[in-house]
């Protein structure tokens, strides 16, 4: 039960950062293969059937533009940001850099101040001495 809780939070928490970083990396041309590879080289792997399908939603909501080019003698589907996914990615990039500030700030905070039950403790011994 308790994996299974984890597991689902953690599809969460990845599914709005693997959006964001197939757009950043796609401010530069990439195929799908090279853009899954450039994404596993810094960290974050995505399985093919995660990335293909979340490439054709980006592109059927206007955000990336795709074309089709022969390279090493195989014809491969090019992606880009479009105009409105440029702008989109800004946008997207101040609002995460926001939650992150706020997330970092959050977290600092709960890991300086002791817990309920500690300062209850601390308390009573402040109070015996």
């Amino acid at each position: 039960m308790e994996t299974e809780i984890f597991e689902n939070l953690r599809l969460e928490l990845r599914r709005g950062s693997l959006t964001l970083a197939v757009l950043a990396q796609l401010r530069q041309e990439h195929y799908g293969y090279a853009l899954r590879k450039s994404l596993a080289d810094q960290g974050l792997a995505i399985d093919e059937n995660t990335l293909y399908p979340l490439l054709r939603r980006l592109e059927t909501q206007g955000l990336l533009e795709s074309h089709w080019r022969e390279e090493e003698k195989r014809n491969k589907r090019f992606y880009q940001l479009s105009r409105q996914g440029e702008l989109l990615f800004s946008q997207l990039l101040q609002e995460h850099e926001t939650l992150r500030s706020a997330l970092d700030r959050i977290i600092r905070r709960s890991e300086e101040s002791p817990a309920a039950g500690e300062s209850r403790e601390t308390m009573a011994h402040m109070e015996e001495a």
